[in-house]
């Protein structure tokens, strides 16, 4: 009997029952998902019929669906409230999925069926033959024409690179669990909100540290309360524990993993036929190779150090001494204040979470495309903390799903990100789709009101142009619905959704103190303005710094990768030397031992996708100014062109034929204050 959770539920929206779902029910549904899919793909590749797209790929697009369905509820679980059992049953799983994903894309019956149909590819429709390019191009890439030597070969490194990256995420978690910071002085954590301070004690509680303050790490070296923390011991004791995380030594000491990965990656690149790890990654996506990302990135980093190092003259000479990495956040918003009247920690009370969620984001959202936003109290998430709110037309037809987890918990990973569950697809006969939000906001005592930092609402902001993406990106065939996108193009939707912060009409609605209910101080929004590229030197910095290394080790060939963990630091500082970007004070955004995105999380070599999707956001954020704004006539346009297409064509054709040009760098260089 086919497993409840390889079927489409009977709940609103085909919502997963979460409620029935228990731990040792994942593994049986995926073990039977992928037995059903195999059996699928060998119906189809037994065909004696001459393979067309009716017979060969609408039964492919079919084949996986109970298995994607299992398979979204369980990483999310791993990702967002996993335990012991759960990591367990990833780990074990991981090097099965892997051979299961090989067992398909290494199918020579199947390859050539998918080439024959792409042979006679221009007598279909247009979505069908983007579909097919599709197919082809990522089975030639994952080495299907490969002899049956190397193919073992390449199922044996896979297998070993999922199992390694699934071992690099747990063991990062558990790291960063272990050196959160307890703080047993309350004066200790002066600066931060009575919010931050009771969330520090909550979690204290939950440790069984009664008579303390715990400070849980995030994933960016620049841990958020660094800018706000007056006591410059706390501040180094925070960032080491930051620094520290997988570099201890130990069982959770992620370096040798990292290195293994990176051997296994090369390895495998070589196998089909690449250069490099990143050659194979880059090859498809819209920057094509890694010179091209290398030239960019460097194109920036010369400007943006040479800011970083102005900045951090002028912050020196605000504190009266050399600022330091755990200093600069701190003084860098004593300086914003100063210079600018802009103190961001003390704008807090004015994002108020429930606003900033309802009459920001939301309000955004319907400006634009007449969309609202319904809590539905009687449909439960996977996690008692998980809201939920049915999403419809202005004309009432139906959208979807959105679940938001804004909380941060010891068993979610960190950082911030968006998923699915359901997505929409014509050929499934699901018109509606099922999208979540994921942050790691830190949970106020109850009762208190949770208000986010600038930074948070930032990400609010990023993670539901996610949303936005997967809910209404409308395809016929899974494959290409939603936010399935190349990887250097994803980030643009959510990185445009952050313009409208602060755009004032949406400001005015949401910016309004969470006590005495007044607006934000007049003036507030051309101040934030006037300072838009402060601090940019270090922003881009950082960043630039995280995604150089990301290139840099995927750069090298099998026999280049270190073989000692302490290397790790080394080449660190040699390939950050090399690009001029080697500033004691501003370190990468994300070192080695913790890069999650580049070693666990799917973005090997594709970390520049942020900076590459901004030029992209930035001259879409140029046109929304100069068109008049959240107006829907301009959202409709932004929604044909872009965000509503999911992956069914070229998004840089389609991107082209809306502005009848390429995006330019130059306003990417104007924001960034590196024209």
């Amino acid at each position: 009997m086919t497993h409840f959770l390889l079927r489409a539920s009977d709940l609103p929206y085909q919502l997963p029952h979460f409620a029935e779902i228990s731990d040792e029910d994942y593994a049986p549904a995926i073990e039977e998902g992928m037995a059903d899919q195999l059996a699928a793909i060998a119906a189809i590749t037994a065909d004696p019929a001459p393979a067309t797209f009716a017979n060969t790929l609408v039964p492919l697009e079919l084949s996986g669906v109970g298995l994607h369905r299992a398979l979204s509820v369980f990483f999310n679980k791993a990702s967002a409230d996993s335990n012991d059992r759960i990591d367990a049953i990833r780990a074990e799983l991981a090097p099965r999925l892997a051979a299961h994903g090989d067992a398909i894309l290494l199918d020579a019956a199947l390859f050539a069926r998918l080439q024959a149909v792409h042979a006679d590819r221009h007598a279909l429709g247009p979505e069908e033959r983007y579909l097919v390019e599709r197919y082809v191009t990522e089975l030639t890439l994952a080495g299907a024409g490969l002899d049956a030597a190397d193919k073992a070969r390449l199922t044996e490194l896979n297998g070993r690179i999922s199992q390694a990256e699934t071992a690099f995420e747990l063991a990062l978690q558990a790291d960063a669990n272990d050196l959160a910071v307890v703080v047993e002085d309350v004066a200790d954590l002066d600066g931060l909100t009575a919010g931050e301070i009771s969330a520090a004690k909550a979690a204290a509680e939950a440790r069984g540290l009664h008579d303390a303050y715990l400070l849980t790490l995030v994933l960016p070296t620049a841990h958020p309360h660094l800018a706000s923390l007056t006591n410059r011991e706390v501040r180094r004791r925070l960032y080491d524990a930051q620094r520290a995380r997988g570099s201890r030594g130990g069982e959770h000491d992620t370096r040798a993993t990292a290195l293994e990965i990176l051997r296994l990656r090369a390895e495998r690149a070589r196998l089909l036929g690449f250069e490099t790890h990143a050659a194979a990654v880059t090859a498809d996506n819209t920057a094509g190779t890694p010179a091209a990302v290398r030239a960019m990135l460097e194109r920036l980093a010369a400007p943006a150090a040479r800011n970083a190092r102005a900045e951090h003259a002028a912050l020196s000479a605000e504190a009266g001494f050399e600022v330091e990495a755990w200093d600069w956040p701190f003084y860098a918003e004593q300086v914003r204040a100063s210079q600018y009247d802009v103190d961001l920690a003390a704008l807090r009370p004015w994002f108020e979470a429930e606003r900033v969620l309802r009459d920001g984001v939301f309000r955004a959202a319907h400006l634009l495309f007449g969309l609202t936003f319904t809590e539905r109290d009687d449909l439960d998430g996977y996690h008692p903390g998980v809201r939920v709110f049915e999403v419809a037309e202005e004309d009432g037809t139906p959208v979807g799903l959105y679940l938001l987890d804004l909380y941060t918990r010891d068993s979610k990973r960190g950082g911030a990100w968006m998923s699915s569950f359901v997505d929409a697809s014509a050929l499934l006969g699901t018109a509606t789709a099922v999208v979540f939000n994921n942050l790691n906001v830190p949970q106020p005592a109850p009762g208190e009101a949770t208000l986010l930092t600038f930074d948070e609402t930032t990400t609010l902001f990023h993670e539901f142009g996610h949303a936005l993406h997967g809910l209404l990106g409308r395809a016929t065939y899974p494959k290409l619905s939603g936010t399935n996108v190349f990887r250097d193009f994803v980030e643009y939707p959510s990185q445009v959704n952050e313009m409208w912060m602060l755009w004032p009409s949406v400001l005015a609605e949401y910016a309004v103190h969470h006590e005495t209910h007044e607006p934000i101080p007049a003036g507030v929004i051309e101040r934030l303005e006037a300072s838009a590229t402060f601090n940019e030197g270090y922003a881009t910095s950082e960043y630039l710094a995280a995604a150089l290394l990301d290139l840099a080790w995927h750069e090298l060939g099998p026999d280049e990768v270190p073989t000692d963990p302490e290397e790790v630091a080394a080449f660190e500082a040699r390939a950050l030397s090399a690009v001029g970007l080697d500033l004691r004070a501003v370190p990468p955004r994300y070192s080695t031992p913790y890069f999650a995105h580049a070693f666990s999380s799917g973005y090997a070599s594709a970390y520049y996708s942020y900076v590459w999707s901004e030029v992209l956001d930035a001259d879409t954020v140029a046109w929304f100014k100069e068109s008049g704004g959240p107006t829907r006539e301009n959202g409709e346009a932004y929604r044909r062109h872009v965000i509503g297409i999911g992956g069914t064509m070229d998004p840089l054709e389609s991107y082209r034929a809306w502005r009848g040009r390429p995006a330019p760098i130059e306003p990417l260089l104007e924001r960034r204050g590196l024209a």
